[in-house]
This record gives structure tokens, C-alpha cells and sequence, in this order.
């Protein structure tokens, strides 16, 4: 109740936060199968699509079901990331103690995670509702494993923790005994412990590293293996046993890799030196975040390192990491904690690139309760060397977790709407393009075109070989009448980047104004070429109408309007060319249905009525 109350307390703060335009539009507020709730199509929606390049169909109807509920409210969406925040902090809690006794340890662990300002970025983000539904499925599968394991084993029980060294009762042979690690089929833990990592993978694909958490675990606090020497009759038994999990993680990765595939263009455009590099850093740039988290960000730019700071943090890595073998009868804590953290941040390390960041808050959710298991049960047996240790370890651990509260309530402030979350952004990194790009993009959305084109000028002074910089600049300076300097950007877009579908679209648009209808019409066939949109279509059609094609453009709108049957413009469009090629009832179908969708529509109504009139009706 106290971990519950104190996390709930220090993250309602974001209750007060609206959506974001970064990825809250494509998860929420702009997506009709999300917006429209839990309906038997959206269903089979969540099911099928790689939308926002993943496979996760629990995270979709987890969303599907807030807005069933609140609708387009963004306090009841935050209110069940947090909720379900909070939950899981009291699952580490549970957890940990479960399978090691140590109360008090288990209590400092569950306190920092749940209260440290790594976790505002997965919480306070409606989009990242993911991490939150994900991690409870995480320790769902921990807990229920560990029940598993404690049944099979019989003499293995966890000792109660009374402020004594805590070690877990059991046989120090090996292994235990064999017949138990054949048990999975007839346990019902077992197979509940699989559902739930299942689940786990159908909310976020980072969970495919369970299974090595898993035999970490085996290893301490389970005492299922006492030696880390290669033994067949050991090793083979207990990965035999973990088979069912790793084959659910290899379909997840292959399921992962598809829906991933186009977003993964950006990582041709980053040498594997230059990710390995970042990949290495990285990881001791998650450490200082989790021991000093200033200046945090929702994007981190990348960075060209110098190979030799790579060199370091391998040579530092490698390092620990032979420090946690040596020390793993000593310390098996702090080897399961150690590769706990290492393992489960593969997949975000930066290696299979699918985004421009160099790291990100959110990857730390569970890879930092690794590292907070070793520094705790570490703090805890050094305190055990002197005699006011334990009092001093406790009012340390309780004073580290007291004071993550007011930092972190601050950083919810940032979350508040992305203007105030890029400007952020902005300040506290460095020539940060991507975050001008998005501030941009909101103030041209609120209509403050001058602060905007500052925005993607700063942007293009930034990276001037983004195409993306370039594009929007084009934009911003279409908005403000200046068409040369718009159609320059757009062509110096589609010179780095040709198959820019919304530089071409936009170029087409600049073309058509400037009364250079034929070359609009091959930029508007460009974009529709490159991307299926019902906006270019729409503007291909009414182009090539105004061209004298109309034959070419009703097949253009018709195209529109399949794509898109709530748009009412596109079905005035084609019913125009409909009625010019003499094919009055068709048109008039259109005219009515484009009433049905806006009945304000002036010229929907006024073209239908002309037609009702010439047929006497």
C-alpha cells in the first residue's frame, strides 16, 4: 500500500498532461480503428497490422479500451499508465521478495524503480502505454515462474529475512535434481508463466531477452545450478526446460523484423561502426542517467564518437563483466544483476537501428532493475561489515528513493504538451534537429508559421543533409507566399532524398498555384506512385480534371475515395468530373454522399440540386 500510494501520488501530476503530437497522434488521437474503441473489426485490426512499425496487439486494445472508456480524455489515458505504473512497482516489490526473502532489499528495489525519473518518459507518454503493459506481463511471468520453481525443486525455500545475511535453503550439488527440471509439462505454473511472457511479447517486442533473465535467475536466487562450469548434464536441462519461451521469442523477433523493416531504411544510412560505437557508450550512459538523472530528454541526437571512448567503455564493460564472474559465489547478485541489465538492453542498444535516437529513457524500464538489484543487496552486505551498517543502509536507500520524488515530479512539468516537451528537448542537448523539427511542426499547427520557419531553419543549420529539415522548411515557406524558396527546398528534399513521397506531393502543390499544371500533375504521380494516400490522389485527380483529362481523373478520384470514404472534398471532386462526362446519376450519388458527411457542404448541395432541377425533380 505504501509503495502503491507513493507512486500514485508522485506521478498524478501527469493526469493534468494532454496529448502529444509525437506518436500519441498515430497510437490515439488520429487513429480511427483506436478512436472508434473496442469494435469487432478494430479487433481483428490489433490483430493484423504492423501499424507504427510493430506487432502488438494488446497494446492496441489496451488503447482501444481508454478511449471506449474516456474517449479522447487524456487524464483517463494517463490515469492507466500511471495505475498500471504503480502496479508493477508493487510487482517488483512482491516479486523480489518471493523469490529471495529479503524484504527490506526487495522493498529499496521496488521504491527506486517505481519513484526514479527514468520511468516519467514510460509513463507520462501516452504512446508508451507499451512499456508499462509489457513490464506487468514481465513480472507476471517472474512471479509465476519462481512459484513453479519453488514446486519442483521441494527442498528449495527461500529463508525469511529478519536483518540476517538471506541465502535460499537447497542442495548445494550441481543441480538439482534432475527429475524436476522434466516437470513443466505437468506444472501449472509453468505454463502460466509461458502465457504471460506471451502476452508480455504481444504488448512490446523487448521482452524476447526473458528467457536469458530467466536463467540468470536460476543460477541466484534459485540456486538451480551452484557452478557456472560447462556441464551437459547441467546447462542442457534447464535450457531444454526454457525451449517453449525461446521459441515464443524467435517468432517474436522474426514477427518484429518484418513489421520493422521500413522503418529500418535509417539504419543503411548509419555505418555499423558508427552503431556499435553508440552501442557501447551507451550503455554507460544509461548508468549515469540511472545515478544522476539531469538533463533528461524524449530524444537524444547522435553523436559521432571517437573510437577510442568506444574502445573504453568496451574495455570497461568487458571488464565488470569479468568482475561478476569472479565474484559470482561471492556476489551472485551482482552477476545476475550485472547480466540482467546487459541482456535486456540488446534490443534497444542501438546495433538493429530503427530510429534517429542514440538512446532513450523508456529502454531503461527493466534493464535498470538489474542494476538496482546488484547496488542493493551489494549496499546491503558491506553494511553488514560494521556496526551501525544496517541503519545506515536503510536510511540511505530510503533517502535515495525519498528524493527521486521531487525530480521526478518536476520532469512530468515537460510532458505537459509538446511544445513544452521539445523546447525542453532543445535546451538540454545539443543541436538536437529532430527536436526542432517537431517543435516546428506544432507551432505551424497552431498556426504560428513565423516561430516555425525559425524552427526548420535551425533544423536544416543542423543537419542539412535531412531531407525531412528541408521539407517542412518548404512548407513554412509556402505558407508565407514565398513559392521559389519553397519549390528550392522541396527539389533539394527530393535531391537527398528521392523518394519523398510528401516533398513530391508538396512541390506538386506549389507547381499547380504557380500555374505549372503538367509538372504538377508528374509530382502529384510521384507521391501516389510512392505512397497509396488519398490526399494525393485527390489532388492527382482534381489536376488532371482541370487538365481536360477527366477520364484519367475519375479513375484518380474514384482511387481517392476507396481510400478514404469519409472524404467529402474528393467525393465533390469526383462528382464534378462525373457530371462533366455526362454521368449525371453517378455524380448525384456522390454529391449525396458527400451531404451525408458534411451536410454544410455549400456546393456539395448547390451542384446536386442543379442536377435534381435539370431532371425536373
Amino acid at each position: 500500500m505504501l509503495l502503491f500510494g507513493l507512486v500514485l501520488g508522485t506521478f498524478l501530476p501527469a493526469l493534468q498532461n494532454g496529448f502529444l503530437t509525437f506518436d500519441d497522434a498515430r497510437y490515439i488521437t488520429a487513429n480511427d480503428h483506436v478512436r472508434s474503441g473496442l469494435t469487432r473489426d478494430n479487433v481483428r485490426w490489433a490483430f493484423q497490422t504492423f501499424h507504427a512499425s510493430n506487432w502488438h496487439p494488446l497494446t492496441w486494445l489496451s488503447h482501444m479500451t481508454d478511449c471506449q472508456l474516456f474517449g479522447l480524455n487524456p487524464r483517463g489515458h494517463h490515469l492507466t499508465s500511471v495505475l498500471l505504473h504503480a502496479v508493477n512497482t508493487v510487482l517488483v516489490f512482491l516479486v523480489l521478495r518471493s523469490m529471495t526473502g529479503a524484504w527490506w532489499r526487495s522493498l529499496f528495489v521496488a521504491a527506486v524503480f517505481g519513484l526514479h525519473p527514468l520511468r516519467v518518459e514510460s509513463v507520462a507518454w501516452a504512446a508508451e502505454r507499451k512499456d508499462v503493459l509489457s513490464t506487468l506481463f514481465w513480472m507476471l511471468t517472474l512471479g509465476t515462474y519462481g512459484r513453479y520453481v519453488r514446486k519442483a525443486e521441494g527442498g528449495g525455500q527461500r529463508t525469511e529475512d529478519r536483518g540476517q545475511k538471506t541465502e535460499y535453503r537447497g542442495q548445494t550439488s550441481d543441480l538439482r535434481p534432475p527429475t524436476s527440471v522434466f516437470r513443466p509439462l505437468s506444472s501449472g505454473y509453468y505454463w502460466l508463466a509461458l502465457l504471460f511472457f506471451a502476452l508480455g511479447l504481444m504488448s512490446k517486442p523487448m521482452l524476447v531477452t526473458l528467457p536469458l533473465v530467466l536463467l540468470l535467475l536460476d543460477y541466484w536466487p534459485f540456486q538451480r545450478v551452484m557452478s557456472l562450469e560447462f556441464r551437459v548434464s547441467s546447462w542442457s536441462r534447464l535450457a531444454l526446460e526454457k525451449g517453449p519461451f525461446l521459441a515464443l521469442a524467435a517468432l517474436s523477433c522474426v514477427v518484429t523484423f518484418i513489421a520493422q523493416k521500413p522503418a529500418m531504411i535509417w539504419m543503411a544510412e548509419v555505418p555499423l561502426l558508427d552503431r556499435l560505437k553508440n552501442a557501447l557508450i551507451a550503455y554507460w550512459r544509461y548508468l549515469g542517467r540511472l545515478f544522476w538523472p539531469a538533463k533528461l530528454s524524449v530524444l537524444y541526437p547522435g553523436t559521432d564518437w571517437p573510437v577510442s571512448l568506444a574502445l573504453v567503455a568496451l574495455v570497461a564493460l568487458v571488464g565488470v563483466s569479468f568482475w561478476a564472474l569472479v565474484l559470482r559465489r561471492r556476489a551472485p547478485y551482482f552477476f545476475t544483476g550485472w547480466f540482467w541489465f546487459i541482456g535486456t538492453l540488446v534490443p534497444a542498444i542501438g546495433l538493429v537501428a530503427v530510429g534517429e535516437q542514440s538512446m532513450a529513457d523508456r529502454y531503461t524500464y527493466i534493464p535498470s532493475i538489474g542494476v538496482l538489484l546488484a547496488l542493493v543487496w551489494g549496499a546491503h552486505d558491506v553494511s553488514q561489515r560494521w556496526r551501525w551498517g544496517t541503519a545506515a543502509f536503510g536510511a540511505a536507500a530510503a533517502g535515495a528513493a525519498l528524493l527521486c520524488i521531487p525530480v521526478t515530479r518536476h520532469n512530468l512539468g515537460y510532458w505537459k504538451d509538446t511544445e513544452t516537451l521539445f523546447r525542453h528537448a532543445i535546451q538540454v542537448t545539443e543541436r538536437s534537429y529532430r527536436a526542432c523539427v517537431n517543435l516546428g511542426g506544432d507551432l505551424f499547427n497552431q498556426g504560428r508559421v513565423d516561430e516555425a520557419l525559425r524552427c526548420f531553419q535551425q533544423a536544416v543549420s543542423f543537419r542539412p543533409d535531412s531531407a525531412e529539415s528541408h521539407g517542412d522548411l518548404g512548407v513554412a515557406l509556402h505558407a508565407k507566399n514565398r513559392s521559389a524558396e519553397a519549390i528550392s527546398e522541396y527539389r533539394e528534399a527530393l535531391r537527398l532524398k528521392p523518394d519523398y513521397a510528401a516533398a513530391h506531393f508538396n512541390l506538386g502543390i506549389v507547381l499547380e498555384e504557380s500555374g505549372q499544371l503538367e509538372q504538377s500533375i508528374q509530382e502529384f504521380q510521384q507521391a501516389a506512385g510512392l505512397d497509396r494516400n488519398a490526399l494525393f490522389y485527390r489532388h492527382l485527380g482534381e489536376a488532371l480534371a482541370h487538365s481536360g483529362r477527366v477520364d484519367e481523373a475519375i479513375v484518380q478520384l474514384q482511387q481517392a475515395v476507396g481510400l478514404d470514404r469519409g472524404d467529402a472534398v474528393a467525393r465533390d471532386s469526383l462528382g464534378e468530373a462525373l457530371r462533366r462526362q455526362g454521368r449525371v446519376e453517378e455524380a448525384a450519388a456522390q454529391f449525396k454522399e458527400s451531404l451525408m458527411i458534411n451536410p454544410e457542404d455549400g456546393a456539395a448541395r448547390s451542384n446536386l440540386n442543379a442536377i435534381l432541377d435539370a431532371k425536373g425533380r
